[in-house]
């Protein structure tokens, strides 16, 4: 992986974001997991059981993706050089998403601007994991700020970093990674031990990434206008009220830099759950508040793929 790669995808996910025709390795990697989790079938069994498939299937998925990289890395640069470095470019564009992140973001916020609140819903859906069907416009904008937040990390810092540091294995790992969390790293039944390896994995490949694009969000604001000591204060304070160990981080910094309160009252499958505040005793979220979270999500994405692509170029000579 060389800074000029790295600067071509981020370029060309900014501007093209994940066009549907084009073959995703996370999308490889979903259909790998549940096919793994079918011949698992957690909660059937022990909790060693439990314990030992979901970590068996955890190394699979990372083994097989990272494998399946230096395979295809090899044999389109042993095809043709020029090859090599489309096959990098196009591989290293599938594992950034500012691009479809912020494009997603737009069509919800377009709804709300026409306010169709059921087609904000729908498009809201594509992109959180809450019910988002009776959602009012206010808890829309504070579900879309929530999820920016967080995808500045996991969709946009994270794999900049790997790239940066590991090349295309070690950010297609990251992905599976990611993927693996997201379909079965939950407390709840049946994965409560299933996912733990997946969840714990997800844990520690976040946890610089993390503090990285909670610091460029705090920059983003300085630049955008946002609130950047607010983004501190609250980063600081909230970041542990979180219940997870990384994902606070992200959205303290853009609660505090927003001026806004996120977390409260979530409903995931129809069950309820209360999500601690971060920037309690702030506004609430409001459409505009979200178009400014896109605005800091977009120069936090800029910062972070500039600073990587001059370390880097600096740091490898070329």
């Amino acid at each position: 992986m060389t800074a000029l790669t790295l600067g071509c995808a981020y370029v060309v996910d900014l501007l093209c974001g994940d066009p549907e025709w084009l073959p995703h390795p996370v999308r490889l990697i979903g259909r790998l997991t549940a096919s793994g989790e079918a011949l698992a079938r957690p909660g059937r069994g022990s909790v060693r059981r439990d314990l030992l498939t979901g970590t068996a299937l955890s190394a699979v998925v990372v083994g097989l993706t990272v494998a399946s990289t230096i395979v295809m890395i090899a044999a389109t640069r042993w095809l043709h050089p020029s090859l090599g470095f489309m096959t990098d470019v196009i591989m290293a564009w599938t594992a950034l998403a500012t691009g479809s992140l912020l494009t997603e973001a737009r069509q919800v916020l377009r709804a709300l601007d026409d306010d169709d609140l059921v087609r904000a819903r729908q498009r809201l859906a594509r992109i959180v994991g809450r019910d988002t069907e009776t959602l009012p416009e206010a808890e829309i904008s504070r579900a879309l700020i929530e999820t920016l937040a967080e995808s500045t990390c996991d969709g946009i810092v994270a794999p900049i970093c790997y790239l940066a540091v590991g090349g295309l294995p070690a950010a297609l790992a990251y992905k599976a990674i990611n993927t693996l969390d997201s379909m079965i790293g939950h407390r709840e039944p049946p994965y409560t031990y299933f996912g733990r390896c997946a969840a714990r994995l997800d844990d520690v490949a976040n946890f610089i990434p993390a503090r990285l694009a909670a610091g460029a969000i705090v920059l983003a604001a300085t630049v955008t206008g946002g609130h950047a000591a607010g983004a501190l204060r609250v980063w600081w304070r909230d970041h542990n009220q979180h219940d997870s160990p990384n994902a606070g981080h992200p959205e303290a910094a853009m609660a505090g830099a927003l001026g806004v309160t996120l977390g409260g009252l979530n409903i995931y499958d129809g069950v309820p759950q209360q999500k601690p505040l971060l920037g309690a005793g702030a506004g609430r979220a409001t459409r505009d508040s979200a178009r400014r979270a896109c605005r800091i999500v977009l120069v936090a994405s800029i910062i972070s793929g500039t600073v990587a692509v001059i370390v880097w170029a600096f740091a490898s000579g070329r």
